[in-house]
């Protein structure tokens, strides 16, 4: 099986090198090898690769500055998916690709589901939006993984800001009223992993996903907890109970911190239906965190 991975040197896309081996021949492409802003650049990319499965890890994730700049936004996140879809329709193969709960306003007091309806507040949620919905209209099986606060060993994260940070400050504030599940981009890939290996292991499992599976799944870390949580989980790894380095953190709330693009303040996502689907089974965001800040370690 080839298998064609688009962002590679992304957070997520990085992982996928990795965990997708198993399952066939995989090759990973990035920029300016494939230009997502350029409708050409992607179909050419498909029709040389011909790939059984595409992964689309790539995006454009700069929400803020989305607002100045909405037709990259959307030429990237919104329109190149729907190519994408198109391409691997006429290939018969199968488009996985990744969003995100910023297609929802955060005004729900539980975690969001599947069927619950887009509300985005930015621009940046409204082109991931359109690129959900033209991965669904545009015909190919297709799994769509929508995430939140993802985090890494690499890359431009919450986890690797924090802990910067703590060697600059002595006092941060950090945002306390947004809610939501920091995952590791490990865990995505490795669930992406495992589902695909389900979908495209016999013809049978092939077409229920073309026929019945195809959609949208929710695919976070269990539990929750606020930017501020967050952050003080990375302090309590990285320094002991007494030590007197450890920054001081105070919670804040989000007004204090105007910003171009308005966050959901509750970015919860509803896990049940992967579980149902797939059988799989999301850790509580904790102990991943624990998990990667100890491969982080081990790989300094």
């Amino acid at each position: 099986m080839r298998i064609l991975v688009i962002g590679c040197n992304g957070q997520v896309g990085f992982e996928l090198l990795r965990t997708l081996q198993s399952l066939g021949d995989v090759r990973g492409v990035r920029f300016p090898e494939v230009d997502l802003s350029d409708p050409d650049s992607v179909r050419d990319l498909l029709r040389e690769h011909r790939p059984n499965v595409t992964v689309n890890a790539a995006a454009y994730t700069a929400v803020d500055k989305a607002e100045s700049e909405p037709a990259k936004a959307m030429a990237v996140n919104g329109i190149a998916p729907g190519i994408m879809a198109e391409e691997m329709h006429r290939l018969d193969g199968v488009l996985v690709h990744y969003s995100t709960d910023y297609v929802y306003d955060g005004t729900k007091t539980e975690p969001y589901s599947e069927d619950d309806p887009p509300n985005p507040l930015n621009v940046y949620g409204r082109s991931k939006l359109a690129g959900d919905v033209a991965v669904r209209e545009l015909g190919a099986a297709h799994l769509v993984f929508r995430t939140s606060w993802v985090y890494g060993c690499r890359g431009s994260n919450f986890l690797l800001t924090m802990l910067r940070l703590f060697r600059e400050k002595r006092e941060l504030r950090v945002v306390d009223d947004q809610f939501g599940a920091p995952t590791w981009s490990r865990h995505i890939a490795e669930v992406t992993a495992r589902v695909l290996r389900w979908c495209v292991r016999d013809e049978v499992s092939r077409e229920r996903l073309r026929a019945e599976q195809s959609g949208v799944y929710h695919l976070t870390a269990g539990g929750s907890t606020s930017w501020f949580g967050f952050a003080k989980a990375i302090r309590d790894l990285r320094y002991a109970p007494i030590d007197g380095a450890a920054p001081e953190l105070i919670p804040t709330p989000s007004s204090e911190y105007p910003v171009p693009a308005r966050r959901p303040s509750n970015s919860l996502l509803d896990n049940r239906k992967i579980k149902l689907t797939f059988g799989v089974e999301q850790p509580p965001w904790s102990s991943s965190l624990n998990d990667c800040y100890h491969a982080l370690a081990a790989d300094s």
